[in-house]
């Protein structure tokens, strides 16, 4: 009886968290929709992009922002050298436009840290946050600074999308499979509420709502539009503002990347374990379900796979064992794809499915030791 208790309980998470709480917040956005009254804001704008070791991109990056639609609007373009040991600050004070402002640091204190010293620099209003390795598209500053329109919209995260191709592995394809799948959450919290956080690569913030955050935070893009959601504020979704990335060639690149995200939404709670009481975050439903329950998934995994072995006497059970066995025979294949440099987009999604789940685990074991890293590990 406590095997079977066990086994329902742990699969009914992984239904919430994976499909319930995805379909729960598509039909709010459906039955309970809030728009936003989007306009032409005239207003100028700035932007702020820290780098580390970045000078292969820089020209090419800032050439693509002032190239954009409505690149007069831009006042300033705040670029920070975190520790750089590259070409950075030669190029940075070579630049032609006098909109870019270089600030060279000395010592790599990472990307919180300039955050809260540059964003009070700007002189206005509306702030743009972006990432060196992106391209934008280029309607993208403009669809961003345009839902500003609405005073109550305090942060407007833009999208990021995977250049796909003939060279994409079967990890690619599982993590574009995701990309879209977490596209379409995020759309949904926005459409009725707020999304708990920003796509890193492209959002946008009130400069006056905006408050320092702890040097040691690892996901600055929830922490940042969380403080301002919590003060009353919307952060949306806006689609047609687009950063254009590669997707992660292999598991290993994305386990990097997703290793810190997860560790980070750990961190969150207990940076600011206010956000855990309903009456003290306005959208705590979206943070719960969707920043942190994810964080349990690998041990209602491991729950539920425990159960189901002690459970093999019941002939239910045993049949329903063979569905269990398809997703990690799957997931195998894709590996095994992966590894052979094969291209499958549906063995890619159950491979990243348990791939990410182990990261997940193992970043929660690093949450919960404290091993916190602030600056950015880049994938080989």
């Amino acid at each position: 009886m406590a095997a079977e208790i066990a086994f329902w309980i742990c699969l009914a998470g992984l239904a919430y968290i994976y499909a319930g709480y995805p379909l729960l917040v598509m039909l709010l956005a459906r039955l309970l929709p809030k728009s936003v009254a989007k306009g032409a804001v005239g207003e100028p704008f700035s932007i702020v992009i820290i780098g580390y070791n970045e000078a292969a991109r820089l020209t090419r990056k800032l050439d693509n922002l002032l190239s954009c639609e409505g690149a007069d609007r831009i006042a300033e373009i705040l670029v920070a050298s975190d520790g750089s040991t590259d070409d950075t600050a030669r190029l940075l004070a070579a630049y032609p436009d006098p909109r870019v402002l270089g600030f060279v640091f000395a010592e790599r204190r990472g990307k919180p840290a300039c955050l809260n010293e540059l964003i009070p620099l700007c002189r206005s209003e509306f702030i743009v946050l972006n990432d060196m390795r992106q391209q934008l598209e280029p309607s993208s500053l403009v669809q961003l600074v345009d839902n500003f329109a609405d005073p109550a919209v305090g942060v407007v995260s833009g999208e990021l999308r995977f250049l796909s191709g003939e060279s994409n592995s079967t990890s690619a394809e599982g993590i574009g499979a995701y990309w879209a799948y977490e596209k379409w959450i995020r759309k949904s919290e926005g459409a009725f509420a707020s999304v708990p956080g920003a796509t890193g690569a492209i959002y946008a913030l009130r400069r006056s709502l905006f408050r320092p955050i702890p040097h040691t935070t690892l996901l600055d893009d929830v922490a940042i539009p969380m403080q301002i959601v919590t003060q009353g504020y919307r952060c949306v979704f806006e689609t047609n503002a687009i950063a254009w990335d590669e997707p992660s060639r292999t598991a290993t690149q994305e386990a990097i990347r997703k290793r810190r995200t997860i560790a980070g939404a750990a961190q969150l709670a207990w940076l600011f374990p206010g956000w855990l009481l309903p009456w003290r975050n306005p959208i705590w439903l979206q943070f719960v379900s969707h920043k942190l329950l994810r964080l349990v998934s690998p041990l209602f995994l491991l729950g539920v796979l425990a159960a189901h072995l002690c459970l093999l006497d019941h002939p239910f059970y045993r049949y329903l064992m063979a569905a269990h066995v398809v997703v990690y025979v799957a997931g195998l294949t894709g590996w095994l794809c992966q590894r052979l440099g094969r291209r499958s987009r549906p063995l890619g999604i159950p491979w990243m499915f348990l791939s990410l789940n182990f990261t997940t685990f193992v970043a929660l074991c690093d949450a919960l030791r404290g091993r916190f890293r602030t600056t950015w590990q880049r994938a080989a």
